[in-house]
């Protein structure tokens, strides 16, 4: 492996077919976003039949993240499609299709459940990504008055950000549970939610997960907890202990909070993620300008490397690879971003939740007495057993400048570890002995690795082995040495 951190690609109509997906599998892609915010569930089909499809004929471990849709606040249709708004003009708001005004009021509908429930005066009302701004004057019943402060073309059907409001929507909808339910049957290797507020929002969809599941395997689908709301950092200790993981969403974060407060806020949750031992991925406008131009700013560059010293787990393509022009060239060079800044880590990366995990437990020890054994010895790499794939997880957080080898027997955990920062997953047979383990690893090394004979690794597993314990030993081999 010349990479630790990994790429999430988000796959559209510049990047759905079948010969653009195996270039962007061996440009780096690692992780298969599906937005379910577009497209049918025929259209999700047939893209999670070819990625399984393809990344069978290559060889390797592709994880597939239905990303859902969540609550989408919106305004509604305009009359022409479009108005002109202007500091200092007067408009009505309403979610009320009966709302009577008059013919020369600026009116915009809102396709928001009782909006001016949630609305009081100063609160501020941001569209288009925060390119139009209003402020709240006054609530009369279902009738919002508000004062534009920041002008611009407002088209029909933009989004709508209020930060600040008290908005009782859960992330969670009708549609959601839909597209769950097809998700895991279709046999998706993790779920992100949208819009999390509270460590509640996450319970409700393990819920649903184990309602609709069609196999115990299924029961398990990781959860990724899309943190694109303040107060969800309110609540952000609570929403580690029960989400799998989460995405730092910069986009809608960055408009409900200060611009200049998203580089912070991204430090505090990608620090708290690693601190619980929970994936994390660095999401949203990574390499933006990539969309139209074949290189990305150094801005960009320089976001992508600040990411993995901060020590992500995965950065993220949206519109790069969704519908933008360059969607392989955006994967290269994402790849070769992060190949050069991980050359560095040791003298500019976060490495304080190395040594300062929140859970006390003898896989955590585990881990990390083979981390510091894999510095010490000079070993090759530092291969894990796992069922699961929670002991690779915690290996993974203690970030070894070492790659990391997760042998399992089970395909589901296979497809989930390609998310995992430093790991190279391995689909192989059970094994009810150590020597049928050690086997495992020389036959696995020698086909598909370029680890050589003679070289040291370091085995983690439970003992006995096969009897499905947590990681209890931690072993020296030599490569070739039987």
């Amino acid at each position: 492996m010349d990479r630790f951190a990994k790429i999430v690609c988000t796959l559209g109509p510049s990047s759905n077919t079948r010969s653009m997906i195996q270039s962007l599998i061996s440009a780096g892609l690692n992780v298969a976003r599906l937005n379910f915010s577009h497209g049918t569930h025929e259209d999700h089909a047939r893209l999670i039949d070819l990625i399984r499809e393809i990344a069978d004929e290559m060889g390797v471990a592709i994880t597939i993240l239905q990303d859902l849709q969540g609550p989408k606040l919106r305004i509604g249709k305009l009359p022409e499609g479009k108005i002109e708004l202007k500091a200092g003009d007067q408009v009505t708001l309403s979610s009320s299709e009966s709302l009577v005004v008059d013919e020369e009021d600026i009116f915009i509908p809102f396709e928001i459940p009782d909006l001016h429930k949630a609305l009081k005066p100063t609160n501020h009302i941001l569209l288009d990504d925060g390119q139009i701004e209003m402020e709240v004057q006054s609530v009369n019943g279902e009738r919002i008055e508000a004062v534009v402060t920041l002008g611009g073309t407002l088209k029909s059907n933009k989004g709508v950000n209020l930060p600040g409001a008290n908005l009782t929507i859960p992330s969670f909808t009708e549609k959601d549970r839909d597209d769950l339910k097809f998700g895991l049957e279709k046999g998706v290797d993790m779920v992100a939610i949208s819009f999390v507020k509270e460590a509640q929002d996450i319970i409700i969809v393990r819920n649903a997960i184990k309602e609709f599941a069609p196999n115990s395997w299924a029961e398990r689908t990781p959860i990724i907890a899309k943190l694109e709301r303040p107060e969800a950092l309110n609540d952000l200790d609570e929403i580690m202990k029960v989400a799998d993981g989460v995405m730092v969403a910069r986009g809608d974060l960055g408009v409900e909070m200060s611009p200049a407060a998203v580089p912070i806020a991204q430090k505090e949750i990608i620090a708290s993620a690693n601190s619980h031992a929970k994936l994390v991925i660095t999401a949203t406008q990574m390499l933006d300008s990539m969309i139209n131009n074949p290189r990305p700013t150094r801005a960009e560059a320089t976001d992508v490397a600040n990411a993995v010293f901060d020590g992500t787990d995965a950065v993220m393509l949206s519109g790069e690879t969704a519908a933008g022009r360059y969607p392989l060239e955006s994967v290269t060079m994402m790849s070769s971003i992060i190949e050069t800044a991980e050359k560095h880590l040791s003298k500019w990366g976060n490495v304080s939740f190395k040594t300062e995990m929140a859970e006390q437990s003898d896989p955590v020890s585990i881990t990390r007495a083979a981390r510091e054994l894999a510095n010490d010895r000079n070993v090759a790499a530092i291969v894990v057993f796992t069922q699961s794939g929670r002991t690779a997880r915690l290996m993974s957080k203690t970030r070894p400048d070492v790659p990391i080898l997760a042998f399992t027997p089970e395909l589901c955990t296979y497809q989930q570890m390609s998310l995992y920062w430093g790991v190279t997953p391995l689909l192989v047979p059970y094994a009810d002995s150590l020597e049928m383990m050690i086997k495992h690893v020389e036959t696995a090394i020698a086909t598909t690795t370029r680890l050589k004979k003679g070289q040291q690794v370091i085995l983690i597993s439970g003992f006995p082995v096969g009897a499905f314990r947590q990681p209890n030993l931690a072993l020296l081999h030599t490569i070739g040495d039987i």
